[in-house]
């Protein structure tokens, strides 16, 4: 770096010393130079340049400032707008928290009624198959009664129609026909 510089301060340095002779003359290049820029502040306080310059930035700051304060404005907007839905999102939350549990109790009362139902259908059913028994048995034992006394009957006929002479039969004739009018008068 120190190698570029310098340099470069060499060259700087050399139309300084192109200025010879008089000051005040036109054939220095430091005195033209300085006319010049006396002209060109002249120039600029003639056609009012600083106030102008001075009306665009103070007309910059005041946009400036509009806008900072709109772009406060705003953000006092957002955050407003972000409390209300943050506001919402927790109600709407709570709301979505009641209705689950609403839910869940109106099944937990649906399962329970569902298992009474159940239990109540198992004991009729339990009641109805009770009593298809009882009476599947009261006609077997029927049957079997019927049975018995149509064997016991077949039976005491034979065995009566074996032991049973003319003589005898006569007696027990006469015996259940006196018996039958005894009960019956």
């Amino acid at each position: 770096m120190k190698k570029i510089v310098l340099p470069l301060a060499l060259l700087a340095a050399a139309p300084a010393h192109a200025a010879t002779g008089p000051f005040f003359s036109l054939h220095n290049t430091n005195f033209i130079v300085l006319i010049a820029f006396l002209l060109f502040l002249v120039v600029l306080v003639y056609f009012n340049v600083p106030a102008m310059l001075g009306k665009l930035l103070d007309k910059r700051a005041e946009d400036i400032q509009s806008e900072l304060d709109e772009a406060r404005r705003i953000r006092e907007e957002a955050q407003t707008l972000l409390a209300s839905y943050e506001r919402k999102q927790r109600d709407v939350q709570d709301q979505a928290d009641r209705i689950v549990a609403h839910a869940r109790q109106e099944a937990e009362l649906a399962a329970e009624e569902a298992k009474a139902k159940l239990a109540e259908s198992i004991k009729r059913r339990l009641a109805a198959a009770e009593s298809q028994i009882a009476s599947a048995e009261a006609a077997a034992v029927k049957e079997v009664r019927d049975t018995a006394a149509t064997v016991a009957i077949a039976a005491a006929r034979e065995v009566v129609a074996e032991q049973m002479d003319a003589a005898k039969a006569g007696q027990m004739i006469d015996a259940s026909i006196s018996e039958v009018g005894a009960k019956l008068h």
